[in-house]
């Protein structure tokens, strides 16, 4: 991402920027384009503090971006299908959206933990309904569990598999989809011609 994104003209917009588990390099990453920071509190790295869930207002209508990427916010946001659609808003036809989050993780910052997410789920608030295409999706960080002892007696000490670590989502916004709503979208445009596994 910083590869193709640090470069002159290209602007950035980061959200959850704030330094809350380290130091952001993000700025010496992007130090050849614009980068801009969004987070809900104010603090290093932040250049704008806003709701996410109404982000686009806090930008002029003109103001476009080329890359706009979050790493370990999306399980934070109450309503992450208003987030993909403010995304959407603020992305250029063109752009590109990056998405990295939990699929399986122990419950942190609570009560601000809502979701965890796997790559179906990304995909699906960024499908192509909202005007976007999938470059790539998958999960990361292959973890290995087990029920404990604590269980209800047909699940003690059995182990857990196909759990994941992280979700991550690279797509690109490939046309504008005016007066988008969730609630006239049919089930079929954002789940494509996929189908429920037959019973076994």
């Amino acid at each position: 991402m910083y590869e193709i994104g640090n470069k002159p003209g290209l602007r950035i917009l980061e959200i959850g920027s704030r330094e809350v588990t380290g130091e952001s390099n993000a700025r010496k990453q992007f130090a050849n384009a614009t980068y801009v920071g969004f987070d809900y509190y104010a603090g290093n790295n932040v250049d704008v503090v806003g709701d996410v869930h109404k982000l686009s207002t806090y930008f002029k209508n003109d103001e476009k971006f080329d890359i706009i990427y979050s790493s370990a916010c999306f399980e934070h946001f109450a309503m992450p299908w208003i987030v993909s659609t403010e995304i959407a808003k603020l992305l250029k036809v063109g752009g590109i959206v990056f998405v990295e989050t939990h699929f399986s993780y122990s419950i942190h910052e609570r009560p601000w933990h809502f979701f965890q997410f796997s790559d179906m789920a990304l995909k699906t608030l960024f499908s192509p309904a909202l005007g976007f295409e999938c470059i790539e999706a998958g999960l990361s960080n292959p973890m290995i569990a087990r029920f404990s002892s604590l269980a209800d007696d047909y699940l003690k000490n059995m182990p857990v598999a196909g759990l994941y670590c992280h979700s991550e989502y690279l797509g690109k916004k490939v046309k504008d989809v005016p007066d988008f709503d969730w609630k006239n979208i049919d089930l079929t445009d954002v789940v494509g011609d996929t189908k429920y596994p037959e019973p076994h």
